[in-house]
């Protein structure tokens, strides 16, 4: 049985506050430690007694879907006659969750230092976002979820990056577009809401090393910097609440080899 949800603050809405919108998975945690395997794994499997189809079969389902739609979900509704919330809540369902979670330490004074509003957007479930949250000792930091079963319009349902989806997302909580910075790991998703006007900030940290075709290991994700990406970084450690005297004086900062840099809010400008 899950726990009520809690208590959390609430937002100081005024035009030109910063509004964090974070992803959840490889984001706030490290995901791809156990959980983002576990997760491929039960879609795999959901797909093979859903649709009667052999496992290669199923993993390009879920691979292809999730590229072409942004989530494996969505296509899965589109295209077959699956029950999306079962679906959510099969995948999704972890008794040993806390036992698979990483996350940065000092993670809930890391994001509460940050100045500004707080929410979490993600293609993941409500439930499964909610506890995730919990475990990790950080959901009474964000004023909302909005998680997938928020973002479905009328006809269909939608998740990142969809740029309608968004834009109702944010007028629901209230949020201009331009006080907006999405901290994510997935590069599509900061490319396609950057043309938003929306600063964007990529995390790298807990993104998987890729491998060359011989078995070797290539370069570590984000040692480039896309035209899209306002920030790239390794850990939430870069991103902190800069100090004046000793005092905060509301901007942010990038730290890099123990060296303090300009001030994100103020160097995120737009073209």
């Amino acid at each position: 049985m899950r726990t009520a949800r809690p208590k959390r603050r609430r937002p100081q809405i005024h035009a030109g506050t910063p509004v964090w919108l974070f992803d959840l998975d490889n984001t706030l945690h490290h995901a791809s430690h156990a959980i983002f395997p576990a997760i491929n794994t039960a879609m795999t499997q959901y797909i093979i007694d859903a649709l009667q189809v052999e496992r290669d079969e199923a993993n390009r389902l879920r691979t292809g879907y999730t590229q072409r739609y942004g989530a494996t979900l969505l296509g899965l509704a589109r295209h077959h006659p699956v029950d999306p919330h079962d679906f959510l809540k099969v995948v999704h369902t972890f008794p040993d969750l806390r036992a698979m979670l990483r996350s940065e330490r000092g993670l809930k004074r890391l994001v509460d230092a940050l100045p500004g509003r707080k929410i979490v957007l993600t293609n993941a479930p409500e439930a499964y976002a909610l506890d995730v949250l919990k475990e990790l000792g950080i959901e009474r930091l964000f004023e909302r979820v909005i998680a997938i079963e928020h973002m479905r319009d009328r006809r269909n349902w939608r998740a990142k990056p969809d740029h309608a989806m968004l834009r109702r997302a944010m007028r629901d909580a209230h949020v201009h577009l331009a006080d907006a910075i999405l901290v994510e790991d997935t590069r599509s998703h900061l490319k396609n809401y950057r043309r938003l006007g929306i600063r964007t900030v990529w995390i790298v940290g807990h993104l998987p090393q890729p491998r060359r075709p011989d078995g070797s290991l290539s370069r570590l994700p984000g040692t480039g910097r896309p035209h899209y990406v306002d920030r790239r970084i390794r850990s939430l450690k870069s991103l902190r609440l800069g100090t004046r005297s000793g005092r905060p004086n509301g901007q942010l900062t990038e730290q890099k080899q123990g060296r303090q840099t300009c001030s994100l809010s103020a160097s995120m400008t737009r073209t």
